[in-house]
């Protein structure tokens, strides 16, 4: 699972939840995939992103990659900078770990990279 992908899930459809995002990541195997560079890419994606949910899944995994506590918008044109998120959003792959909803501790698995997201009927709303 990619942190792009992280950045976009939530676990608001269990019963009660109002506020399930974002989700803590428990990374037990981490990898570092290489992805070509696109710039275009990056710059589309990163008004959709959720800065500080994606500081904070940075953080739950620990990789050394360090990030301004805000998004700027000078930020947004400079090249190192889309470097290093293209990195962080493309290249970190978790491939066993799990998800936990901030607000039930419900853990989600990730296996093989894909975060099983599958509720009980009991915890459907």
């Amino acid at each position: 699972m990619k942190l792009i992908t992280h950045n976009m899930l939530t676990s608001n459809i269990i019963k009660g939840v109002k506020n399930g995002f974002p989700l803590k990541i428990n990374a037990v195997k981490v990898e570092n995939i290489t992805v070509d560079y696109n710039r275009d890419f990056i710059t589309r994606m990163l008004p959709r992103i959720e800065y500080n949910a994606l500081r904070s899944a940075v953080s739950d995994i620990g990789i050394n990659e360090s990030l301004p506590e805000v998004l700027s918008e000078s930020l947004q044109e400079d090249d190192e900078f889309l470097k290093k998120m293209h990195k962080v959003l493309l290249e970190i792959e978790i491939e066993e770990g799990e998800l936990i909803c901030p607000e039930t501790g419900r853990k989600f698995p990730i296996r093989k990279g894909i975060p099983n997201m599958l509720l009980s009927e009991s915890e459907v709303s």
